[in-house]
């Protein structure tokens, strides 16, 4: 407004008191910010469903890293245990060769010792397979996860390639990348349900 009274409209005040009101200049502008809306919203849940992935590929490498881990232990356990079964196996060596140089008074004494070695052994087997079932098992489950990991870690990737593309899209409006947006969009959804069913 000048001194005077007057007032002038601009051609942007008066496309902006158009839009308020409800009349846009043409269909081609509301189309357009449909558009835009469209291409906004679509990133909004990609962005979020890419973060919840996110989590899923943290949560999977973290549990591997806890699994390798217990495997590792039951394997030490079941080394351990197997080192314990050679030493009985040495000292059932050692008495059943006392036993035929001991005297004939002496041989049930080592005859007992082997049998005792015998039983502590097979003891001792049946504990050392027991734990290394364990750490396969363990080392399973660890390998389930660094795959599941990598599919959740897929599964991002391709999402945040989407959003990329949808930045583009916006700038130069160019349809294909529009196109790709939603193709990669989809190949994202379709890696985190894969990782979702452990495929």
């Amino acid at each position: 407004m000048s001194a005077d009274g007057f007032h002038v409209h601009g051609p942007h005040d008066h496309a902006l008191e158009h839009a308020q009101k409800g009349h846009g200049d043409d269909h081609g502008e509301n189309h357009a910010a449909n558009h835009t809306n469209g291409i906004a919203m679509f990133t909004a849940i990609i962005a979020t469903v890419g973060a919840l992935f996110s989590y899923m590929g943290g949560a999977t490498q973290a549990n591997a890293g806890l699994y390798k881990n217990n495997a590792a232990i039951k394997k030490t356990e079941a080394s351990n245990q197997w080192n314990y079964y050679q030493a009985k196996s040495s000292k059932q060596n050692l008495s059943e060769l006392a036993l035929e140089l001991a005297p004939g008074g002496k041989k049930d004494h080592y005859e007992g010792e082997i049998k005792r070695y015998k039983t502590e052994k097979a003891e001792i087997k049946v504990g050392a397979e027991k734990l290394e079932a364990e750490s396969k098992q363990w080392d399973h489950q660890s390998d389930e996860q660094m795959h599941q990991h990598h599919r959740w870690a897929q599964a991002t990737t391709a999402l945040q390639v989407a959003i990329a593309m949808a930045a583009i899209a916006l700038m130069t409006r160019r349809k294909w990348l529009e196109w790709g947006m939603y193709g990669m969009g989809a190949l994202g959804l379709g890696i985190g349900v894969l990782a979702l069913l452990h495929v």
